[in-house]
Formats: structure tokens, C-alpha cells, sequence
């Protein structure tokens, strides 16, 4: 049984691992189906897409159709204007097959300039709150990648209070004395605020290398080793409130399921820094040239 907790202030109790999509981009309708019935038998009730994830959208369609009241439904845009996202968002509405989402994100808002536009007159938000008094939408959240995204998620909620934060969180990547600073200012933030804080690339071993011809099923490797792996599921949900959005790669979801479904007390600092060195785990950002994705 996989735990579960009160997503922000939504009012949802969503299972603490949340279906990340993006697995369903590049899939056939008959494998998207297999998957979408794998997540279902495991009992996870929230469900979070983007427009930008291919044929995602697509391939959650007919799944909905039957069990749409089932879930916590949530997908993004990347369009800044109002304009854009409006439109992004209706897209993505006839896209899905349904009459609303439960939470629209502004999807990676990092980049200054684009922070700017977002929030300005005519901006992104703009729209996004109007679609919520229309009932399109019911909550909105901001989602990020990179070392400064907990920094600029901090700036959003000085702005703006959204009901929910994405971003990366793992061991690798909580070591840095930087990001982990910044992390938990925003964690106490949204702790304060009853924010939902989501979480991503839980189970990155590091950036594909270039002469790496194993098949590529996410932008990053994922760890393999099942302790390790078990291990990196266990140091996110060991923090209390913190939900786990799933890898791109569908193929590692039902271990993921387990090792969430196990007791998660967590990890030793000790193991899961020997685990950096005997899995060579490898940061997927450095505020540098590793930044973007």
C-alpha cells in the first residue's frame, strides 16, 4: 500500500508517489494503456502531465474517460503570456478530454526574464487565475529545474500564493551546502503556508554519457542498483510532506512502487554517500553549464 498525505491545502489525499506522465510521451496507445493499469492497480490517485510531454496528454485521454474522478489531475504550461497560456490551457483541456484539471503549473519558471513577463500585466498568471474563477482550473502551481529553481520558487510565493512547488530533490544534490539552504528556506516557506511540495529526479545517477548506446527512456540515467535505488526512494519520502513524482522510464515504476510501499525511515548519510561513489553518481545541475536541460 503506498502511503499517502494531504496534498497542500488542496484538500486531496494523494498517494506521496504521483505519476509523472511524461512516461506516456513517446508511448504506443496499447503500451500507454498497460502503464495507466499498472499505476491504477497500485492505487495512486494523482496524476501530474504537461503540455509539453508529447502525446501525453493524448494517451491519458481514454484512461480519464473512465476514471477521471479518481484522480488528481494536474498538467502544465510553458507559455509566459496570458495569451499563450490561455490557449495552452484549453489545448490541453481538449487534449485530456475533460472540463477541468485540479492544478495548472507554470512549468520550469527560473529564468529571471521569464519570472518577469509571467508575472507582469498580460502575463502567464494573469490567465491562469482567470481560468481558475472560470472553474478550468482549480489550483495553480510553479514547477523548476537547476540549482537556483528553490531560490526562484521562493521569489514566486513573495509573489504570487500558489498552492504548489516541483522541484529536483535528492541526496547528490541536497549535499551541495547551496541548494540545501535554499531548499530548506522554501520548505519552511511552504511548511508555513501549507504549500504542496513536489519532488523530481529522486532516482538520477547523473547525465547520460555521450558514447552511451544503452536504450534512453529519460533525459538522465537513473540508478539501477536495486539497494541504491531503494535507498534514494526511501531519502524523499522520509522527509515528512514531500511527494515523489515518478521517472520518465515506465519501465522502472513498479520499483518504484515497492520500495515506497516499504518502510520508509531514512537512509544513513553514510550509505547514501557511499552510494555516490560505488554508483558514480554524478550532479545533473551546477548552476553552469549543466544548468539548462
Amino acid at each position: 500500500m503506498l502511503p499517502t498525505a494531504p496534498f497542500g491545502r488542496t484538500g486531496h489525499q494523494s498517494t506521496r508517489v504521483i505519476f509523472g506522465a511524461a512516461a506516456l510521451g513517446a508511448m504506443s496507445p496499447s503500451r500507454a494503456e498497460t502503464t495507466l493499469e499498472l499505476v491504477h492497480q497500485r492505487g495512486v490517485n494523482h496524476i501530474d502531465t504537461a503540455a509539453s510531454y508529447g502525446e501525453s496528454e493524448v494517451r491519458l485521454q481514454p484512461w480519464l474517460a473512465q476514471h477521471r474522478a479518481e484522480v488528481f489531475l494536474a498538467t502544465k504550461t510553458g507559455d509566459r503570456t496570458a495569451a499563450t497560456a490561455r490557449a495552452s490551457l484549453e489545448r490541453s483541456l481538449t487534449r485530456l478530454g475533460v472540463d477541468h484539471v485540479d492544478l495548472i503549473q507554470l512549468h520550469n519558471l527560473v529564468e529571471p526574464d521569464e519570472w518577469e513577463t509571467v508575472h507582469a500585466p498580460g502575463g502567464a498568471l494573469e490567465a491562469l487565475i482567470a481560468a481558475r474563477g472560470e472553474g478550468l482550473v482549480r489550483f495553480i502551481g510553479v514547477t523548476g529545474h537547476g540549482i537556483r529553481v528553490a531560490g526562484a520558487h521562493l521569489r514566486s510565493l513573495e509573489q504570487f500564493d500558489y498552492d504548489s512547488v516541483l522541484l529536483p530533490f535528492n541526496f547528490a544534490l541536497l549535499d551541495r551546502p547551496d541548494y540545501r539552504r535554499d531548499v530548506d528556506t522554501l520548505l519552511e516557506v511552504c511548511a508555513e503556508r501549507n504549500v504542496a511540495v513536489q519532488t523530481i529526479k529522486a532516482i538520477a545517477r547523473g547525465r547520460w554519457a555521450a558514447d552511451d548506446l544503452a536504450p534512453h527512456r529519460s533525459w538522465y540515467e537513473p540508478l539501477t542498483d536495486p539497494v541504491a535505488f531503494d535507498r534514494a526512494v526511501r531519502y524523499v519520502l522520509s522527509q515528512p510532506g514531500l511527494f515523489l513524482n515518478t521517472t520518465s522510464d515506465a519501465t522502472l515504476l513498479s520499483a518504484v512502487f515497492d520500495a515506497a510501499a516499504r518502510p520508509t525511515d531514512r537512509p544513513s548519510n553514510d550509505d547514501l554517500r557511499n552510494d555516490i561513489v560505488e554508483q558514480g553518481i554524478t550532479p545533473l545541475f551546477d548552476n553552469a553549464e549543466l544548468e539548462r536541460i
